[in-house]
């Protein structure tokens, strides 16, 4: 139904946007800009996965033994001290 039919009818016109007579499609820019933005996602992903590995890694190493008698030591001093 036209403009004209719906004025005749009583019905105000309807009213159209630019935007909806253009077709939205993405631009070879904008589409690079989310190729772009979508690579450093995946690289900042890796990144943290890699991170997260080596944590776990020295979380999960041993206490070198030199280092425990340190603390034994200092622990026994407090107990006296």
């Amino acid at each position: 139904m036209s403009d004209d039919e719906n004025v005749n009818r009583g019905r105000p016109p309807r009213k159209r946007h630019a935007d909806s007579m253009i077709e939205n499609r993405p631009s070879a820019d904008s589409r690079k800009a989310s190729a772009a933005i979508d690579e450093a996602r995946l690289r900042q992903q890796a990144i943290g996965v890699r991170l997260r590995q080596m944590f776990d890694e020295v979380v999960n190493e041993s206490v070198p033994e030199e280092f425990l008698e340190i603390l034994r030591r200092g622990d026994s001093k407090s107990e006296t001290g």
